[in-house]
């Protein structure tokens, strides 16, 4: 079994920043990418960063400059850099991983199999 674990959500008044941390653990030793997408009420989810094993990265473009995704120093691990937060960020983000190879650039939810169970982000105007 695999599981996958976010941490780090939490309410951040405009202009402020989080960090979201993931790990996912189990059986398979090492995942070929992962991910943050978040889900606000009502929306769709939506893509928010990948990065693969190799480190390639995709951004929405709504976060491009802003987030920073990279893998942390323990396998499997996820963080999320978000800065300059803004009220539109505010949503449950989910953090996930791929087991089968993707293509980074075209990435989509559905490249991914394992998804935790979210943590929420709130920020305030």
């Amino acid at each position: 079994q695999v599981h996958v674990a976010e941490s780090g959500g939490g309410l951040v008044q405009a202009g402020g920043s989080l960090t979201l941390s993931c790990t996912a653990s189990g059986s398979i030793l090492t995942f070929l990418g992962m991910g943050w997408f978040r889900q606000a009420p009502g929306n769709q989810r939506e893509l928010v960063a990948v990065i693969s094993r190799g480190d390639n990265t995709k951004y929405a473009d709504s976060v491009k400059g802003r987030f920073t995704i990279s893998r942390g120093n323990a396998e499997n691990t996820v963080h999320l850099q978000m800065h300059s937060l803004k009220p539109e960020d505010t949503a449950d983000y989910f953090c996930a991983a791929a087991v089968r190879p993707f293509l980074v650039l075209s990435a989509t939810h559905e490249d991914f199999e394992l998804w935790g169970q979210g943590t929420q982000v709130t920020v305030s105007s």
